[in-house]
């Protein structure tokens, strides 16, 4: 077997980069498993939607808090502090999660022909916009908790304003169970706001 030799400042290098090697990941392995959400209500294949641009329903990408704007999944431990669950990840942001699922879920309990922003081309009358303020665990109540703050806009009209929330226990804080309640009470939040959205 056969070694390089190493001298001079690369010598003297090698102790500070082991050294650094133990406090920082260059890198690190993917994830086995990311975390989803998955509509209740679903559009059926095959279903057919057809609407001027104007009479379409726009559904944007809520704010989020600092917190939620990652992949992570926060656990709130108490009033002043959180942490993110180990080994959970989600397979995009929560916001960017959430407006596909309240897109879906208001396609297919309304029946209306629902776009995002680029699809509308700036020409919809009508919006559902907000923000998303909660979307973890809570330590304390071992509960998910899902809080949205939606805004209703139809341009000519009076804007309305409303929060949805919705809780699901949670049988441990682990990925596995988190992830399956967070998905519940994200569904029952987006049937809420397509009652609401009509």
């Amino acid at each position: 077997m056969m070694f390089s030799k190493i001298s001079g400042p690369r010598l003297c290098a090698l102790p500070l980069i082991m050294a650094l090697g133990a406090c920082v990941s260059f890198g690190g392995k993917a994830p086995a498993s990311m975390l989803v959400l998955t509509a209740d209500n679903v559009v059926a294949a095959g279903t057919a939607r057809t609407a001027s641009v104007a009479d379409a329903l726009v559904i944007q990408i809520p704010q989020v808090p600092p917190k939620l704007d990652t992949n992570r999944v926060p656990v709130q431990i108490d009033a002043s502090n959180i942490a993110y669950l180990k080994e959970a990840f989600w397979a995009d942001k929560p916001a960017r999660l959430m407006q596909m699922l309240v897109a879906e879920t208001v396609s297919a309990k309304s029946g209306n022909l629902v776009l995002n922003e680029v699809d509308a081309g700036g020409k919809a009358v009508r919006y559902i916009s907000g923000s998303l303020l909660e979307f973890g665990i809570d330590a304390e109540t071992s509960e998910a908790v899902v809080v949205y703050d939606v805004v209703k806009i139809i341009r000519g009209s009076a804007t309305e304003k409303r929060r949805f929330e919705a809780r699901r226990p949670v049988t441990a804080i682990a990925p596995a169970p988190a992830g399956a309640a967070l998905n519940a009470a994200a569904n029952d939040v987006a049937g809420q706001i397509a009652d609401w959205a009509g």
